[in-house]
């Protein structure tokens, strides 16, 4: 298997078992359809369809890196910190996941009382009706519930006008500390990457406060190219990667067919001047021992 940069690798998506559409057996089909040489079902705070999506993977031939996106707060937003490559069976890790999503039913039931003071009833049990994993209910089934129920015409207008901080539906919640989701991944034999840096609309002074943090906890890598990126922020992640001397990543983030920017497998190389993150990762790759179809 050529490790270069230029393999088709999917590090970034989520399944059923936390936000996702579809399950892990079914994001495995569509990425091996799709080409990608190199997938990872990266679920929020949760790593209960690892074995499944393991299992899937080596069933179609694909090679396999275990993954989660841990949440995050840090200087009072929340960042997302993937893990690639972990012992999915750690203890540590499982504990650590378990109490990040602790929480989460009691913040959905303030969303659907804000919503309701807004003149939405029924957003809480409209959004279970969206929900594979009730212990990871988020702002995504809240969406698909407004969507659906005619609030809204497509996500993203439900985040111009709800869910986010100042509109009707947004609660707060704290989240790990980048110490400890940097740290769980890591004693679990994984690489911690900063996913989707250019979402978060920090300062130039807080993008590096972040890197910097991360990098001394023993973060190692950095999504450069993913679904929410520009071409523009391609290279300047690039650029950001050398800097930092950062492994590179790289994934579509996608969660559904119908409202995903972009689909498994379909995103340009990583620049070939960048060391892969999967290259570091190579003897963590579930490598199937037949290549199926």
């Amino acid at each position: 298997m050529n490790l270069a940069a230029t393999l088709n690798a999917d590090l970034h998506c989520h399944s059923t078992v936390s936000d996702g559409t579809l399950t892990p057996e079914a994001l495995a089909a569509r990425a091996h359809a799709a080409g990608v040489q190199l997938w990872s079902l990266t679920d929020h705070d949760e790593i209960g369809g690892q074995q499944r999506a393991i299992d899937a993977a080596r069933a179609l031939g694909l090679p396999y890196l275990t993954g989660t996106e841990i949440s995050v707060t840090f200087a009072g937003r929340v960042v997302h910190i993937v893990g690639l490559g972990f012992d999915h069976t750690a203890p540590e890790l499982i504990e650590g996941l378990r109490a990040t999503r602790g929480g989460r039913e009691a913040r959905a039931r303030e969303m659907a009382a804000s919503l309701a003071a807004a003149g939405i009833p029924g957003a809480f049990e409209g959004a279970l009706k969206y929900v594979g994993n009730p212990d990871l209910i988020s702002r995504t089934h809240f969406a698909r519930f407004l969507v659906d129920g005619g609030h809204c015409s497509d996500v993203p207008e439900v985040f111009r006008r709800f869910l986010t901080e100042g509109k009707p539906g947004f609660v707060a919640h704290k989240w790990a500390s980048l110490k400890d989701a940097v740290g769980w991944i890591t004693r679990a034999g994984g690489a911690a990457v900063i996913a989707h840096p250019g979402r978060y609309d920090f300062t130039p002074t807080e993008e590096y406060a972040l890197i910097t943090e991360f990098v001394a906890h023993g973060g190692r890598g950095i999504e450069v190219v993913t679904g929410s990126h520009t071409p523009a922020e391609f290279t300047e992640y690039a650029d950001i990667a050398r800097e930092f001397d950062l492994l590179a990543s790289r994934g579509s983030d996608f969660h559904c067919p119908e409202e995903s920017r972009v689909d498994l497998g379909t995103l340009p190389p990583l620049p070939a001047s960048l060391t892969p993150v999967w290259a570091a990762l190579a003897d963590r790759i579930h490598r199937p021992t037949t290549v199926g179809g």
